[in-house]
């Protein structure tokens, strides 16, 4: 089976894939320079260079859009929509070696609703997309969230499980739950594909969490904010099949 997306989606899938295959170029070169940024978090040439890359791409299939992302900030467009890319999502993967990395990109329209997004983990051999209404897709196989509805046996994973206080950690393995390190964009692309029950992001930018309210929802799921509200916006990112979504959330919501 084929996904039958838009020429707006369809265009952008392919430049999300031109941007993953030069962030696997240069992880395969192993030659690229690492600084850290005034946060503390490493950057590396490479996220420089495909965000570079893909935003001028984008300018030229789509120049009435503006574009956010991780790198270089801001731009506005005409349009009222915008494109929103992390070059390398799980840069400290990439650095190490790991190939759980990821390219995101989407596209978010002028009343703020996230339309298209894709998950590109080019040395995993993972490329998920979703476009509203049209499904959420890897490849020619169309995705489901998993039908677990109890706790018990789920998996719940985190991209920082250190962000996990002893009371969360404990009320997991209460709840028999199977607490996993499956992170950044590859944990959504766990639970969009049905491999895991829920994920969990204490510290998140809309640029790591753009992609995630699409195609979690076109799977069947639910995806959120810690604190209930919906978006990309508050700081914290929660993705469930949506049957265990309110005691996943329940877990976490408290220290």
């Amino acid at each position: 089976m084929i996904p039958s997306f838009s020429a707006r989606a369809s265009r952008a899938t392919q430049l999300l894939r031109e941007a993953g295959d030069l962030a696997r170029h240069w992880y395969e070169s192993d030659s690229f320079r690492i600084v850290q940024k005034g946060d503390g978090t490493p950057v590396t040439e490479a996220d420089r260079d495909v965000e570079s890359r893909l935003r001028g791409w984008l300018r030229e299939a789509f120049p009435e859009d503006g574009i956010l992302g991780e790198e270089f900030g801001e731009e506005g467009g005409e349009s009222g929509g915008r494109w929103i890319i992390d070059p390398i999502d799980g840069t400290k993967s990439f650095i190490h070696h790991v190939p759980l990395y990821s390219t995101l990109l989407a596209y978010e329209n002028a009343a703020g609703e996230i339309e298209y997004g894709g998950i590109y983990a080019p040395s995993a051999g993972m490329l998920i997309e979703a476009e509203r209404g049209r499904g959420a897709w890897n490849g020619s196989e169309r995705l489901h969230v998993s039908e677990r509805a109890r706790l018990e046996g789920a998996h719940i994973l985190s991209t920082w499980i250190e962000d996990w206080s002893p009371a969360q950690f404990a009320r997991v393995l209460e709840a028999r739950a199977i607490p996993r390190t499956w992170g950044d964009a590859f944990g959504y692309a766990m639970v969009a594909s049905g491999r895991a029950e829920a994920v969990i992001d204490f510290t998140v930018q809309p640029y790591d969490l753009a992609p995630m309210p699409v195609i979690i929802g076109e799977a069947g799921g639910v995806f959120g904010a810690l604190d209930g509200s919906a978006g990309i916006y508050a700081g914290t990112g929660i993705a469930s099949n949506g049957l265990c979504h309110e005691e996943v959330r329940a877990i976490f919501a408290t220290p």
